[in-house]
């Protein structure tokens, strides 16, 4: 921190310390005029230390001082009256020109005799916090374009019942549920929800609740105190907490364990939380969106999920139709894509030849909407005309014969659902379902999460060309 010279070894020390500092440092002798300027006020200001000497603090062109422009006469500067100044955000004026926003403090220094020394000033670069906050802005209104209402595509009259719904229950803080096969788009009907109600300007928390294990859910959901288990080294908030005033949507639902579910139905009677590792209960302000690709009320019914969390869950269900069910949706949505992609891509393919809407058409579509849309993201990495044609398709699509799938579908949906799920069994199905493990969850009655884990146990690869029969 260069000053003007003191014999002092003391004070040198002190001027090395504050000179380490990330925050500007400078004083003032009882006259106002600048003594002391560290290294981070050189950075900060853009003058220099000698620049600085024997200068008024009106070189900051500080726009905040006691709610006023500061007047850079000491004599009539409130801080010998007032002895300190609170912490205020405000902006100085750089060398170059440019504003520079801080937080700026200051306080008076005097003797063992109560004589006035002088001041010292603090200032805090906010120029990282504030790019970080523009960030975290852009970032929300990025999320919130994703979830926007004209981003789910449809005007069959499966879809238009759905875009009613959503519009209900954004009006409302009912608790809702959303139910739909693999690919539907159910985290998207849970964004436009969000985003359409009165919390949009507050967080959207996502939980994928088969993606952890018991513990580690309960951790995730509801946040620890230090030490409540091994590796629990600081206090921890959980996702409900991180959703105060906004809306928590729990994906995959049916997975909770019987005491993760006994916890959650506590939450919804009671809209308070416990940390784990602590008694004290937390009062919660959130919306829930739930989320499930199974039948609940059949998992109620073997006793695998409890009934009143069930009927707690539904006070509002929203259930998302299979792309087969709204086929007449399946151009649009295509166009839609296309227009996503030659954005992303910068591409220029206007459309789709006739055979490739017939085969698309024709097509059972197993993983719903979003196997239509990499299957039109496949398309766009080998077509090189303006037109998408028949050979740029996924092999299972071109290969399909319309007939024989929904025959096969039928025969699985009757044949493999509810039974035990052993190597030999999961391997035939991934063989029947083109290695689509969203289909292969579905005829089976889980997670994608369950058939990974599955596959992972029994060294199965994720892709087909990986696989390497047994000789």
């Amino acid at each position: 921190m260069k000053k003007q010279p003191h014999k002092n070894w003391n004070h040198l020390f002190v001027s090395r310390i504050i000179d380490s500092m990330t925050e500007g440092v400078f004083t003032m002798g009882g006259d106002g005029r600048i003594s002391s300027w560290n290294q981070s006020m050189e950075r900060i200001s853009g003058y220099s230390a000698d620049e600085a000497f024997g200068k008024t603090c009106e070189i900051l062109r500080c726009s905040r001082c006691f709610d006023k422009n500061c007047p850079a006469d000491i004599k009539k500067c409130k801080i010998f009256e007032k002895a300190y100044t609170e912490p205020k955000e405000c902006q100085l004026r750089h060398k170059d020109g440019h504003d520079v926003s801080v937080i700026k403090n200051a306080s008076v220094i005097r003797d063992a005799s109560d004589h006035i020394l002088g001041v010292v000033e603090t200032v805090t670069d906010l120029t990282e916090l504030n790019r970080a906050r523009h960030r975290a802005r852009e970032a929300a209104l990025r999320l919130g374009e994703i979830h926007r209402m004209d981003n789910i595509i449809g005007k069959s009259r499966a879809m238009r019942e759905i875009f009613a719904a959503i519009e209900a229950a954004a009006a409302s803080d009912a608790t809702i549920y959303i139910n739909g096969e693999s690919g539907t788009g159910k985290e998207l009907v849970a964004g436009a929800i969000h985003f359409n109600s009165d919390r949009k300007n507050h967080p959207l928390v996502t939980v994928n609740c088969s993606a952890l294990s018991e513990t580690l859910l309960e951790s995730e959901l509801f946040g620890h105190v230090k030490g409540a288990y091994t590796g629990a080294i600081r206090d921890r908030i959980g996702r409900f907490e991180e959703a105060t005033g906004g809306t928590i949507f729990l994906d995959e639902i049916g997975e909770l364990s019987p005491f993760i579910q006994v916890k959650l139905l506590r939450v919804l009677q009671e809209r308070e939380i416990e940390r784990v590792g602590e008694s004290q209960k937390r009062k919660i302000d959130i919306r829930i969106v739930t989320a499930s690709h199974q039948d609940l009320y059949s998992k109620v019914i073997e006793g695998s999920f409890r009934e009143d969390l069930y009927y707690r869950l539904k006070v509002f269900p929203i259930i998302l139709p299979p792309l087969r069910d709204h086929k007449e949706d399946i151009p649009l949505l295509i166009s839609h894509f296309i227009k996503l992609l030659n954005k992303k891509t910068k591409k220029r393919i206007v459309d789709s030849s006739k055979e490739v809407m017939r085969a698309l058409m024709d097509y059972s579509w197993p993983g719903n909407v979003r196997e239509l849309e990499n299957a039109i993201e496949h398309a766009f990495v080998l077509c090189n005309s303006d037109r998408i044609q028949q050979q740029d398709l996924p092999l299972e699509i071109r290969q399909a014969n319309p007939g024989d799938t929904r025959s096969k579908q039928s025969f699985l949906n009757r044949s493999v659902k509810g039974k035990k799920v052993t190597k030999e069994s999961l391997l035939q199905l991934l063989d029947d379902c083109s290695w689509n493990k969203a289909e292969v969850a579905r005829q089976v009655g889980l997670s994608r999460t369950a058939i990974w884990k599955y596959m992972k146990k029994w060294d199965i690869p994720l892709q087909q060309a990986e696989f390497k029969p047994p000789v």
